[in-house]
């Protein structure tokens, strides 16, 4: 079993592996059991990320304002994905890179 993203050959689970995951997991559902660990992952990995952006950017702290009331945004989207643009359009916004390197 091969995991591929955008084409590429990211991970692969050996014959033995394989056999070793369905010593629990019965033949008939292993790949369609594989697939939905992996979006469980992959799904809390975001949950968790966009946890920690919106309150980054959507908490007061310090007796300061939020971010984004400070970047004079007075209307906040409901939607996550709307919400992230909107953070990610910021002038103050920086990627974790830019951090990473700046803090050097």
């Amino acid at each position: 079993m091969k995991i591929t993203v955008d084409g590429k050959d990211c991970f692969e689970l050996s014959e033995t592996q394989k056999k070793v995951i369905k010593n629990d997991i019965s033949d008939d559902i292993f790949e369609d059991d594989m697939k939905r660990r992996l979006e469980y992952i992959l799904k809390h990995k975001y949950e968790q990320c966009f946890k920690r952006l919106h309150e980054e950017w959507c908490s007061a702290k310090d007796g300061n304002r939020c971010k984004l009331a400070a970047n004079g945004v007075d209307s906040i989207p409901t939607d996550p994905d709307k919400l992230a643009e909107l953070i990610f359009a910021q002038p103050t916004y920086k990627s974790r890179k830019t951090r990473d390197i700046e803090s050097v």
